[in-house]
């Protein structure tokens, strides 16, 4: 596994991957490496003949400084897993390297998908999550890029761009992972103290039971509202939003039967803000 720095010579040593028939397939992500991206990682290496993955902690897409001031790094343990799990290159470039300079963004409007949920309550960081994708796409090229369904929302807003801007390549949608608690896997996992820990299992534990009262023949607007009671009276969790949305477009879903059907939530725990979500059907997922 090679460690690369700087973007030309990201672009020599890629240009020697490149032939006919050849996949590389690039995983984005900000470090702080732990199973669910390994679990990309796996997916890269079945599907592609050259795995690339970046670690890079993209100021333009927190609204709230203190956030990226204290979003882990843990570069040491990310290079052992990534290594561990057959990546070729990381790329680990400067922010003045991708953004050729001082980082600047476009305000992007695809509709729904970046005005709604994680758009309304985190302003521009859609923003920021498209001007690096794009950046990273453009400097890797890659046939395959790699993302969990974990990020539902991002994972929408970067197939929108893909559909835009970049036709040739084929954005993959990986299964979310949980901790053995059923906690979703995050990076912001490891701010959440023991007291914490333990009341951000109403999180998943709403959302199972919301897609349990459905799939019981409950309506949606019911199994919401009792979810949303129960949130509130849980000691030590701020409920920013709960919603049963199609998981392409992100508009809301009253029956079963509208698109691709997941419950979202967002939340915020011990000062910690998590995000969440679960096909309704579970037999139905992206793909």
């Amino acid at each position: 596994m090679e460690v690369i720095l700087a973007s030309k010579e990201l672009n020599v040593k890629l240009d020697g991957f490149r032939g006919n028939g050849i996949r590389i397939g690039l995983i984005p992500t900000m470090g702080a490496l732990h199973d669910g991206h390994a679990s990309l990682m796996h997916e890269a290496k079945k599907r592609c003949d050259h795995v690339v993955l970046s670690i890079f902690i993209n100021p333009t897409q927190f609204n709230d400084s203190a956030d990226f001031d204290n979003y882990p790094s843990s570069h040491e343990a990310d290079l052992a897993l990534s290594e561990s799990c057959g990546v070729d290159v990381v790329f680990m470039p400067s922010v003045s390297d991708l953004y050729q300079g001082e980082p600047r963004v476009d305000r992007v409007n695809y509709g729904l998908l970046t005005n709604g949920f994680e758009g309304g309550a985190r302003p521009g960081h859609f923003d920021g999550v498209v001007a690096v994708v794009r950046r990273l796409f453009a400097a890797v090229k890659p046939e395959m890029a790699f993302f969990g369904e974990k990020d539902l929302q991002q994972l929408a807003v970067v197939r929108k761009l893909t559909e835009n801007e970049f036709t040739d390549l084929q954005v993959i949608a990986c299964p979310l992972i949980r901790d053995v608690d059923g906690l979703a896997l995050s990076s912001r996992n490891a701010r959440l103290g023991g007291k914490a820990r333990a009341q951000a299992l109403a999180i998943p534990r709403s959302i199972k039971q919301i897609q349990s009262a459905v799939l019981g023949r409950l309506s949606i607007n019911q199994a919401l509202n009792q979810a949303k009671i129960e949130l509130e009276l849980q000691e030590g969790v701020k409920l920013e939003y709960i919603d049963v949305i199609d998981g392409k477009s992100f508009e809301t879903c009253r029956s079963g039967d509208h698109g691709v059907p997941y419950v979202l939530i967002a939340a915020e725990v011990g000062g910690v803000r998590l995000i969440d979500n679960i096909p309704l059907d579970p037999n139905r997922r992206l793909t």
